[in-house]
């Protein structure tokens, strides 16, 4: 903005903001509009879109499909709907709430018998002079959906970091399943069944679809050795067929079928956001670290998404940690939410609780309507 255009092209003005932070740059859009600025806003969210955006082309395979008032566009059913996750949605079809066990308290996502799932005791690190996490706590249980929520740079990513030993911490104890896992490397947790999806969907960018997919598959490849493949041995090629039938499973269940033999280096954040979904499935962990899920892809597959996070929980029957600005989404399949600020619980309870808490609003909430439901239906607009 230092050199003050005239014209100002934003790409994807949400991705990875907490709220109040879409709230004041929505604010500041709005008021170099009104000074003279053509402003061409990149937004997945329509409903963040129509808080600044006058007219609106949507596009689809490189095509405008629709190009009018920005409000009218959700009148668009058969553009504005889920092209990847419909399909994953219907066949990971969750359990009603209540049949799974999520009010009973005897149920083991009340707390239970069972050990926590992931259990982080007193676990804290420091970049610098900088407390990145502050001495946390944090009981996850069998089965339970716990959304992670706070403002920017408030230490949820960090917290997955240190779950998945890509950081070491500098104290505390982090626990999966009953065992001891802090000083273990990221190999041996995958193996143990965590599993970990990345923001920006770390994938190998050379790798096909396809072969992205079976690599995903290698935690449960029985039998296959260097030898094997090398002479092409009939178990190898027993193996292969069985990992490329799972691989078109998945493939047809995410939609992905038009990016099978692309690499992912050159698919869209969307369509990577997919893949990174699908490699989550085929890995089949017991414990899951979502960063932002619905990063990057489209209002109506982030509509979708909800439901498909609560079957996959009953599919794998996994517990699920879910870092979400997305305050609609979250609220919707989380069992409890805990809030961070500047790497420190403030806190912790049911969505309703936690969002009512005063700090929550005042750091990370705020009161746009628009940028708390992302991926929620605007109010007066027929689905």
């Amino acid at each position: 903005l230092l050199a003050r255009p005239r014209l100002l092209l934003v790409d994807e003005l949400s991705l990875g903001l907490a709220p109040v932070m879409v709230e004041h740059l929505l604010a500041e859009l709005r008021a170099l509009r009104d000074e003279g600025t053509t402003i061409v806003v990149v937004e997945q969210s329509v409903n963040v879109a129509l808080g600044v955006a006058d007219h609106a082309y949507f596009m689809e395979k490189g095509e405008i499909r629709f190009s009018g008032d920005a409000r009218a566009l959700l009148a668009r059913p058969e553009l504005v709907r889920s092209v990847y996750l419909q399909g994953a949605r219907d066949a990971l079809r969750p359990r009603s709430r209540e049949k799974a066990g999520q009010h009973d308290a005897a149920s083991p996502r009340a707390g239970g018998d069972a050990p926590p799932a992931l259990r982080l005791e007193g676990v804290a690190v420091r970049f610098g002079g900088v407390a990145a996490v502050d001495y946390v706590d944090l009981d996850v249980h069998p089965g339970e959906i716990l959304g992670l929520i706070g403002p920017n740079g408030a230490g949820k990513t960090t917290i997955f970091d240190l779950v998945s030993g890509l950081t070491p911490p500098d104290a505390g104890r982090i626990a999966l399943h009953g065992h001891d896992i802090t000083g273990t490397p990221p190999s041996t947790r995958a193996r143990a069944g965590l599993g970990r999806s990345f923001q920006d969907a770390r994938l190998f960018p050379g790798l096909t679809v396809a072969e992205t997919l079976a690599v995903a598959f290698e935690r449960w490849i029985e039998g296959d050795d260097v030898v094997t493949g090398a002479l092409r041995l009939p178990p190898g090629g027993r193996i292969e067929r069985a990992v490329t039938e799972q691989v078109d499973e998945l493939v047809e269940l995410f939609g992905l079928q038009a990016f099978r033999s692309k690499r992912i280096g050159d698919l869209s954040t969307g369509s990577r956001r997919m893949v990174d979904l699908a490699c989550v499935v085929a890995h089949r962990p017991t414990v899951i670290l979502l960063d932002e899920p619905s990063s990057g892809i489209a209002q109506r597959e982030a509509e979708a998404l909800g439901p498909l996070l609560l079957g996959l929980r009953d599919r794998l029957d996994a517990t699920l940690l879910v870092i979400e600005h997305d305050i609609a989404l979250v609220s919707s399949v989380a069992d409890r939410l805990v809030a961070l600020d500047q790497g420190a619980v403030v806190a912790t309870g049911t969505p309703a609780e936690v969002l009512d808490h005063p700090a929550v609003v005042a750091s990370y909430l705020g009161t746009g309507d628009t940028t708390l439901r992302r991926s929620d239906q605007p109010t007066g607009v027929a689905p």
